[in-house]
């Protein structure tokens, strides 16, 4: 009764609730407090949940492929979730745990992700303008021809992370970590370096900050 309640949207108040492996694919859920709720696999594909509170919740394995997700993530455990195409822009990921997580062609551009873990995940050609990184573990990520352009990446793990082809123009690296890193044709133009360990880093091609 509580997930047909849920999906005809009567209700927008779940805090803590067990959705573990629900089918929520495709409802209208803008704006729902699903705080701290358990999430583990559950599917929430082509779903609207702009504004929700997703803060603290458990999505381990789940399902927001094409999902509306300009919503509060804040803590969130999102590992190995499919975030495929996912509409994140401007959200609060802060000190979310995306390892493992599948964010191809989603949109990042003015999300808030700083101390947020992203060990190696896979955001090539990913839009990141404007994302607040500081301080967010980069290592061993693939950002291959991202966009980070004005980026704040602010003492940043970026240790043997693939940033060749990424746009880095006006980006704020301060005291980052680029140690392996491969910059191979990177465009840094505009973008503060001041600080950054680049020991090791492949820089070749790579238009330096002046």
């Amino acid at each position: 009764m509580t997930v047909d309640t849920i999906r005809a949207g009567q209700e927008k108040h779940f805090p803590g609730i067990d959705l573990e492996d629900e089918d929520l694919a495709g409802c209208q859920l803008e704006k729902i407090n699903l705080a701290g709720a358990n999430l583990v696999g559950a599917d929430f594909s082509r779903s609207n949940l702009k504004g929700a509170r997703l803060d603290g919740a458990n999505l381990l394995g789940a399902n927001l492929k094409l999902a509306d997700l300009r919503a509060n993530l804040l803590g969130a455990n999102l590992m190995q979730a499919d975030l495929s195409n996912a509409d994140l822009r401007g959200s609060n990921l802060r000190g979310a745990n995306l390892m493992g997580a599948k964010l191809a062609q989603a949109s990042l551009s003015g999300a808030f992700l700083s101390g947020a873990n992203l060990t190696g995940v896979n955001l090539k050609g990913v839009d990141m303008r404007g994302t607040d990184l500081r301080g967010v573990n980069l290592n061993s990520a693939n950002l291959k021809g991202a966009n980070l352009s004005q980026a704040d990446l602010q003492g940043a793990n970026l240790s043997e992370t693939n940033l060749e082809e990424t746009d880095l123009r006006g980006a704020n690296l301060a005291g980052a970590n680029l140690t392996g890193a491969n910059l191979l044709c990177a465009e840094l133009e505009g973008s503060n370096i001041d600080g950054a360990n680049m020991e090791r880093a492949c820089i070749l091609g790579t238009a330096i900050a002046k």
